[in-house]
């Protein structure tokens, strides 16, 4: 079996992901150890006997649904690609536009920074790469997603990172510049959690009371402790939950409220200022 052959194998995928041909393009490029290019530019390589059993030990389990990220361990996520496992959500392409917000909300002068659950550190290490004056703190409650944000953190060399574990606030002290989170944001009985990938994802780190919203909640009303005067917090959302992200945000006295798509062209990030409000003097109290 040559390469071209290979890549027809995509066929047998077709009724069970939505992108067959570039599933088994990386799966190729994961047995072969090269990448795409090299696929096309060799065409005619032969697999080995070996080469082709795990091939089809890997389709096989793609058509049971199991995603392709945890099949190759990784997912290309910003400018790098991420080791994953099953103990963390895959990074997705849509998560890049919080990213993209946060640089945006941020000035590139020196800021701290905290991740809220981080997973495998992709938003932190996205940030961390391109504004190296940040000092970034990366929190995560779960043991083994903070030793793959660590494993991460350490093979892509970044050395203005530091993770974390606990839950939420509870490990950080001292107050930051930008919060941002991707957090549990999928209603229990959402019926979307039994279909793709999310399937074999932790569902800690899917679904949240409260219709989604109790963790977004809870971080909102916390952050007010944790940040500057003037301060940014910063979430990624469901697709239908930016009017209800916005109301919450007003109604815990945040200002410059904001929303922006995903590359779907959905409401995804959702951003807020902190302001303390000012106290107003009891004309008593002078007297």
């Amino acid at each position: 079996m040559n390469i071209t052959e290979a890549q027809a194998c995509a066929a047998q995928l077709s009724a069970s992901s939505d992108s067959p041909a570039a599933d088994v393009e990386l799966l190729l490029c994961h047995i072969l150890g090269c990448n795409r290019t090299f696929l096309f530019m060799h065409r005619e390589h032969q697999l080995t006997a070996q080469q082709q059993a795990q091939l089809e030990q890997l389709i096989q389990r793609r058509i049971q649904g199991e995603p392709v990220a945890h099949l190759i361990g990784s997912r290309g996520f910003w400018t790098f690609d991420l080791e994953v496992n099953a103990t963390t959500l895959i990074p997705r392409p849509d998560t890049e536009c919080l990213v993209e917000q946060a640089l945006e909300l941020i000035p590139a002068a020196a800021a701290r920074v905290l991740d809220l659950g981080t997973g495998t550190g992709a938003i932190a290490l996205a940030l961390a790469s391109e504004r190296p004056a940040w000092d970034v703190v990366a929190v995560d409650r779960v043991a083994e997603a903070v030793l793959l944000a660590e494993n991460n953190r350490q093979r892509i060399g970044l050395e203005n990172v530091t993770v974390l574990q606990g839950n939420w606030f509870e490990p950080v002290s001292g107050v930051f510049d930008l919060i941002v989170s991707n957090p549990p944001y999928i209603d229990p009985q959402d019926p979307h959690l039994q279909q793709g990938d999310v399937r074999f994802e932790p569902l800690s780190a899917l679904v949240a009371e409260e219709n989604g919203l109790a963790d977004i909640r809870y971080i909102a009303s916390a952050a007010r402790r944790f940040l500057v005067d003037g301060g940014r917090l910063l979430f990624e959302h469901g697709c239908d939950q930016a009017n209800a992200v916005q109301r919450l945000l007003a109604d815990l006295k945040y200002s410059e409220i904001g929303s922006a798509q995903d590359y779907g062209g959905n409401d995804r990030i959702t951003w807020a200022r902190w302001n303390p409000p000012v106290k107003q003097e009891n004309k008593y109290d002078a007297e």
